[in-house]
């Protein structure tokens, strides 16, 4: 039986639609939250191995704003695309996405993975007005408190592809796993929010998606990070970042912060990776008063 989410009541009053979309032969399933009668406020893009729901606490604290959220191909209910899983296929994929709603020209939100998704999409030409990177990416995966894991994790990956997908399916979506990347992650004391993250990885990771996109978007996080595309942030652009990230250092944050033209860094103490989970007031509080200042 799932873990109840501390943000469900908030979460039961935002109205929410699902519709599916063909994007580069993936079959996107995206979500629409908020209402109808306006322009939407934000797309978002979810990080590595998560899916929609994983930024829902965030949503969840912003009534009022219509907000686009979709599994990312080969995540979630998402299928896989055709054509390589690559920061830079993910970046095709996005414009595309956002083409096909007729959104070119909103502003974006990425989360971890997605933060390298949105800010070199952008880079590269996608307009945006405004770009929100939630535990950007701004340093190389070896350079992190976990880089010891790293030559582990490569392997584990290595092992998956040389197995069938029905195999590797099981392979990528073993508990220990999935525990251990967990409780390296999380850094709340509350023991209730605790189990819900676990919880929340646990059914994640479960559901594997496809193994070959799942495979290609690892090798995808770790060949860049945000800092390779900060001169073409050339919009306001606000960093949110956990003071204790491991993942993502907050030194490489304020580096990034430093590089991008018209830069705001907030900075959450007492959370390190999980700023969608365990700082999600906090984070949506910095995000609305973003969106609704002047550019």
């Amino acid at each position: 039986m799932p873990v109840p989410s501390p943000y469900l009541h908030a979460l039961a009053a935002v109205p929410v639609r699902e519709a599916v979309v063909d994007v580069l032969g993936s079959q996107t399933h995206y979500w629409e939250y908020g209402p109808r009668d306006r322009a939407v406020d934000l797309v978002l893009v979810h990080g590595f191995r998560g899916d929609h729901h994983g930024l829902e606490s965030v949503i969840s604290q912003l009534p009022g704003l219509r907000i686009v959220s979709p599994d990312i191909p080969g995540f979630g209910a998402s299928t896989a695309m055709d054509g390589t899983h690559s920061v830079e296929g993910y970046g095709r994929w996005l414009r595309s996405f956002l083409e096909a709603l007729d959104l070119v020209g909103t502003p974006l939100l990425g989360h971890s993975f997605g933060s390298i998704v949105v800010a070199h999409a952008v880079a590269s030409g996608l307009p945006a007005p405004k770009v929100i990177l939630v535990n950007p990416i701004a340093a190389d995966a070896m350079s992190g408190a976990y880089r010891a894991l790293v030559p582990l994790t490569r392997l584990y990956f290595h092992v998956g592809r040389l197995m069938s997908p029905r195999v590797a399916t099981f392979w990528y979506g073993l508990p220990p796993v999935t525990r251990i990347m967990s409780l390296a992650l999380v850094r709340t004391h509350d023991r209730d929010v605790r189990r819900w993250v676990h919880d929340e990885h646990r059914r994640s990771f479960a559901a594997v998606g496809d193994v070959r996109a799942l495979a290609e978007s690892y090798d995808a996080s770790l060949s860049t990070n945000v800092i390779a595309a900060a001169s073409g942030l050339t919009m306001p652009t606000l960093l949110i970042a956990g003071e204790q990230d491991h993942v993502a250092p907050i030194e490489g944050t304020r580096r990034l912060a430093a590089l991008v033209p018209h830069a705001e860094l907030v900075v959450l103490a007492g959370v390190g990776h999980l700023i969608h989970y365990e700082k999600a007031r906090e984070a949506a509080a910095a995000v609305r008063e973003f969106l609704e200042g002047d550019a």
